[in-house]
């Protein structure tokens, strides 16, 4: 979204404290609105697939608490960054919406497709399907209709080779490293000692079990990066011996920890340096100082709320 929260900007001509705002926002509501899912963020359907939770149960859990992070985080930009918003601006100079559509096939194409995925989602559940297999075959699709396969690729208008070159497969690799180096350091010991601290927040109290491994995990992130610290984290909450509801807390603050967490460092998650680059790339650069200290300023508040939400939620809807 970036690019072209950026490409508006230009056009409406803001000054740069008040592009600056939009940029912020931009970025972290990417990250605050990433946790209703099971899709949502990797980091999401890591948990999952570890901790073996369905996406209607995950949805269940976490989409109201995502409507409170996400209520949240524009509250405090709000307080933050109000005085730079101008309160009029002219769209004279933007073009109409529907010049930006380069191939309307798939435009058309893209939102139905994208409303049976997420019915599927749900559906295929039961059936024990994986996620995986669902998002492929809706990815298949929609490479079938930009690449007119039917037609042999003719009046094809986007270039399906060149979208699957220019991927970012490096995130996979990424990925997958983190998978061999977090269980070595898993087998060192690091999750023993995860454990312990786990194991003495599960003894305060709900409350105090769901901030606590929260705020442990966005920590954590902020220093080696949300997908290590996912697994560290997972690892951990396996491990420790507490009660099964608090158990389940933790496991769903360890995913908001994660999620939200990395907004105070750059370095907390691979989304925030390539949002970074992209910012580089369009002319706005923002200093690493520059970048915590926002980061700082909003992410606990938000944090907190989001936590607090969770501890609220969670065991109302338990029993039901």
């Amino acid at each position: 979204m970036t690019p072209i929260v950026i490409a508006i900007l230009l056009r409406l001509k803001f000054s740069p404290p008040s592009a600056l705002a939009f940029i912020i926002a931009t970025g972290f509501i990417a990250d605050t609105a990433s946790l209703p899912l099971v899709t949502s963020n990797l980091v999401n359907i890591v948990s999952a697939n570890y901790f073996d939770i369905g996406f209607g149960r995950y949805a269940a859990v976490m989409i109201p608490v995502n409507i409170v992070s996400v209520l949240a985080t524009l509250a405090v930009l709000w307080v933050v960054y109000a005085r730079h918003i101008p309160k009029h601006y002219s769209i004279a100079d933007l073009s109409a919406p529907e010049s930006a559509i380069e191939d309307p096939l798939v435009f058309k194409a893209a939102f139905p497709l994208l409303a049976l995925l997420l019915i599927a989602y749900f559906t295929t559940e039961s059936f024990g399907i994986t996620i995986s297999l669902v998002t492929g075959v809706a990815a298949l699709l929609l490479m079938a209709i930009a690449g007119r396969w039917w037609q042999g690729g003719r009046d094809a208008v986007v270039s399906v080779s060149d979208i699957l070159r220019q991927a970012p497969w490096q995130i996979v690799l990424f990925s997958i490293g983190m998978y061999l180096v977090v269980y070595g350091l898993g087998n060192a010991g690091l999750t023993a000692y995860g454990a312990q601290v786990l194991n003495w927040l599960g003894q305060q109290g709900m409350v105090i079990a769901t901030v606590g491994t929260g705020f442990l995990s966005a920590i954590v992130a902020s220093v080696m990066n949300n997908m290590p610290s996912t697994l560290v984290g997972a690892l951990a909450i396996d491990s420790a011996q507490v009660p099964a509801a608090t158990r389940e807390l933790m496991i769903y603050a360890n995913v908001i920890g994660n999620d939200l967490g990395p907004k105070f460092t750059p370095i907390g998650s691979l989304a925030t340096l390539l949002w970074l680059h992209v910012l580089a790339e369009k002319d706005y650069k923002i200093s690493w100082g520059q970048y915590m200290k926002i980061g700082l300023l909003i992410t606990p508040p938000v944090l907190l709320v989001t936590l607090l939400a969770l501890v609220v939620w969670l065991p109302y809807l338990s029993t039901f």
